[in-house]
């Protein structure tokens, strides 16, 4: 027996070692993902308000120069127009590379300006919660499948009251129905 706990220690201390990384990862981009709501983990948006400068146009006589100097202008983005359009009588939608866009009243003069900027390393780590492709998804199976194994090797280290037929026992049927609990009671 003392043998499988050598083992056990030797696997638990190295694979967690390795997988710790992985963990982390995890566990950050689980955290963004959870709150979705309120933080967006691909994309930091903002909005800018502000009031167009340029004599305003006929709406047929509105072209691309115009909407570069008046609308994109002074949010810094002429070079990232890709096209215009009008959703609506009075109003004039710009878009932009990346998926930032200026919204126009032609009648009041004002305007919003939605920058889409993207969140390199939150946008990167929570694609990964997404499965990204096959050899993500071979990792991922490897990566619980350590996880099984590290389980089993921590129980395996301890004996007596501390182990799995004590304390740690209990501690692991207390964690297997909190998440049952929540699937079916709430």
């Amino acid at each position: 027996m003392n043998r499988v706990r050598r083992w056990s220690r030797w696997i638990h201390r190295h694979a967690g070692s390795f997988f710790a990384g992985v963990i982390l990862i995890y566990a950050l981009s689980g955290i963004a993902l959870n709150h979705k709501a309120t933080f967006n983990p691909n994309y930091d948006i903002s909005r800018h308000t502000f009031v167009i400068e340029e004599q305003i146009p006929a709406r047929s006589s509105v072209d691309e120069a115009w909407v570069k100097t008046a609308l994109l202008e002074p949010v810094g983005e002429e070079a990232a127009y890709t096209k215009h359009y009008f959703p609506q009588e009075n109003t004039i939608k710009v878009f932009l590379k990346g998926g930032s866009s200026v919204v126009a009243d032609l009648a009041t003069g004002q305007a919003e300006y939605e920058a889409f900027k993207r969140r390199p390393f939150w946008g990167a780590v929570s694609r990964l919660h997404y499965n990204p492709g096959r050899w993500w998804t071979l990792f991922s199976d490897l990566f619980a499948g350590a996880l099984i194994l590290i389980t089993i090797t921590g129980f395996t280290m301890m004996r007596g009251r501390k182990g799995f037929l004590g304390w740690g026992g209990v501690e692991l049927l207390a964690g297997l129905l909190f998440p049952l609990a929540f699937l079916f009671l709430f």
